[in-house]
């Protein structure tokens, strides 16, 4: 594993805040969405895969490969979200971490109005319903805070350009914010508690688990998995120095090559280390279906077949204060940016081969 160095402390600078009293300030929080019932499963699989940013193909074929998909895993989505109950999590997990940002950032700022309005790429609430939202209150600008710490073009660039799509209101833009200190000491806090609650077993491998892509996707230019990889050296140094860490990535559908090892073939290979492992979901803030049933049942199953030593998993952040103070700086970094896109640096933060990080097609156009 590589990496950059990048600020210990999380952010470049601390911004200049020149704060007017009669703004309100509309943060808007992007994330995937989830069906919030059984009958909302396959509407929510035909719109993740009639997006061109997951499905590349043209209309109508997209359409109709959408159709298609959506129909034939719908039966198996269903049975996966009966476990949590019928449906997805995700809006009310998401809703608290607003409550507390709302309540952290007036804190800081009390002098200026804040709300956060939830927009969801796939399923209600939608990113068009909280541009009309973030109107009816009477927005004056927004702050595009996605809650996907590491860009990519599926996930970050598609909720931004369904904004843009839906909304004119000046808003500055955080693009990532993979290596931030408060980022890194909240998913460290969580694995040591995991490893705690395992009775501190000597030397644990942690298997940082992060959603996988397609390796075209990267090939193209996505700077996704090296944002990855910031995050875990970030970790990683807050850690045991003794501990073993392994990068690896779960969730594939499809027959595409994708981004590797997996995570259940590092299950595998702790089976045969006879190894026990704690698994960090570095790349989910919250608790959705791809922890609570690929991680919690299906890969903690696997490790019972194959007689690990013990299988730990670490809670996502969620709205644990130290994440919630590092979503607040950000914001504060995006209030004094109004119309600006930045990463948790202030700036552009991936390298120059990385040609789909936000700040490439920004330079792109000056040129």
């Amino acid at each position: 594993m590589s990496a950059i160095p990048v600020e210990d402390s999380g952010f470049a600078r601390k911004p200049n805040l020149r704060i007017m009293t009669s703004r309100r300030v509309a943060i808007i929080l992007f994330n995937l969405g989830g069906p919030g019932g059984q009958d909302a499963v396959r509407p929510f699989l035909f719109n993740l895969f009639n997006d061109r940013a997951i499905i590349g193909a043209p209309q109508p074929l997209r359409f109709l490969i959408a159709q298609l998909i959506s129909r034939t895993r719908a039966k198996a989505a269903k049975a996966n979200y009966a476990l949590m109950g019928g449906g997805s999590p995700i809006v009310p997990e998401t809703q608290k971490q607003a409550g507390a940002l709302e309540a952290e950032i007036a804190r800081r700022i009390p002098n200026v109005t804040f709300k956060c309005f939830l927009a969801m790429r796939y399923w209600k609430p939608f990113v068009k319903d909280a541009a009309k939202a973030a109107e009816a209150w009477g927005a004056t600008d927004a702050i595009l805070l996605p809650l996907y710490p590491q860009f990519s073009s599926t996930t970050t660039a598609s909720s931004l350009k369904a904004w843009k799509q839906a909304s004119s209101l000046s808003s500055a833009t955080i693009c990532c914010y993979p290596a931030g200190a408060q980022l890194a000491q909240t998913h460290a806090n969580a694995i040591m508690e995991a490893w705690r609650k395992a009775d501190e077993p000597a030397r644990p491998r942690v298997l940082f688990s992060a959603h996988g892509l397609p390796q075209r996707v990267v090939d193209r230019g996505d700077p996704y998995q090296w944002q990855v990889e910031q995050t875990v050296a970030a970790v990683r140094k807050l850690l045991p120095a003794d501990w073993e860490a392994r990068i690896c990535y779960q969730s594939r559908v499809g027959p595409l090559k994708w981004i590797g090892p997996s995570t259940e073939e590092e299950i595998q290979v702790a089976g045969r280390d006879r190894a026990g492992v704690i698994v960090s979901p570095i790349a989910f803030v919250s608790e959705h279906i791809e922890t609570l049933v690929e991680l919690d049942i299906e890969y903690a199953q696997l490790a019972r077949e194959l007689e690990l030593p013990f299988y730990a998993r670490a809670a996502a952040p969620g709205a644990a204060k130290s994440f919630v103070d590092g979503l607040a700086e950000l914001v504060e970094l995006g209030l004094d940016a109004p119309g600006v896109l930045q990463s948790e640096t202030g700036g552009k933060l991936c390298p120059a081969r990385w040609g789909l990080c936000p700040h490439a097609a920004d330079e792109g156009k000056k040129h």
